[in-house]
């Protein structure tokens, strides 16, 4: 999972690399119209165009029908019945591609929510610094240790959560860069990055994680955390990352899922893909 990630993660960085100094927007479209090309050539190569077609063309026949018959029950109805079939039989030609697109378009929503779902943290901004521990483990009598870079500055004690199996620290940010904070535990080292200024699309990887192939999955911007520690997860509490268009605030998978959408059908017929 670790390669799969970093793969992707390289695609993706090096499409945004060109549209970091600039407005987000940007970089969204051009991931987003990459892909919708990605998507109509994977559907074109794995969908049954001849019945998406038929099942289209009936859909559109059985709707003709029930205007130009509109005053037989009877048509009407049996109309009806033989719409509910060929939007059954279309969904049916559609689950392949579906199925073939949704590995990728998964790892690239996990990249894309590195650029954009989280925003860094600003110099002289303060933040918490997570640590989560596994079920057996005592925070309280644990033995960790945080330490922090020149340009970072922890500005409490470790607050050990029982019953949620936590430490947590507040942390300051000081100069710009990506830092790396240090968590001393039994002997052992485990890092974690900490993004702060940058230009307008920076990279934040929130949380590192060790554990079930979905946590990797979901935060694939570190490396899994070791094993042989009590550590399970180390999170970094960023604020929340949007786009901004004409003054409305938009999460920006509703912005990705839209353009990609729309460039799909803009440029299906290019491609002839029945979708």
């Amino acid at each position: 999972m670790h390669v799969a990630n970093l793969v992707v993660g390289g695609i993706v960085g090096a499409v945004l690399l060109p549209f970091r100094g600039v407005s987000p927007w940007f970089g969204m479209a051009a991931v987003s119209l990459l892909t919708a090309l990605l998507m109509l050539e994977v559907y074109k190569l794995t969908s049954d165009q001849a019945a998406i077609r038929r099942a289209k063309d009936r859909i559109k026949a059985h709707l003709l029908e029930m205007r130009l018959y509109k005053d037989s029950l009877r048509v009407t109805l049996r109309a009806q019945a033989a719409i509910l079939k060929a939007n059954l039989a279309y969904m049916a030609a559609n689950l392949k591609p579906l199925a073939v697109m949704i590995v990728p378009l998964v790892l690239v929503l996990a990249q894309l929510s590195l650029w954009y779902d989280r925003a860094p943290l600003e110099p002289g901004e303060e933040t918490l610094v997570k640590v989560g521990l596994e079920r057996t483990a005592d925070p309280v009598g644990l033995e960790l240790g945080l330490e922090a870079p020149p340009g970072l500055e922890i500005t409490s004690p470790a607050v050990r959560i029982p019953d949620e199996h936590e430490v947590v620290w507040r942390i300051r940010a000081v100069a710009g860069g990506t830092h790396r904070l240090r968590l001393r535990t039994g002997g052992r080292t485990i890092e974690k990055s900490v993004a702060v200024g940058g230009r307008p699309l920076t990279r934040v990887a929130a949380v590192a994680s060790r554990g079930s192939f979905a946590k990797r999955l979901l935060h694939p911007g570190e490396p899994p955390l070791p094993g042989g520690t009590a550590v399970r997860t180390v999170e970094v509490l960023y604020r929340a990352g949007s786009l901004s268009a004409f003054g409305i605030r938009v999460h920006w998978l509703v912005a990705y899922l839209v353009l990609s959408v729309a460039f799909g059908f803009a440029l299906k017929g290019v491609f002839k893909v029945e979708i």
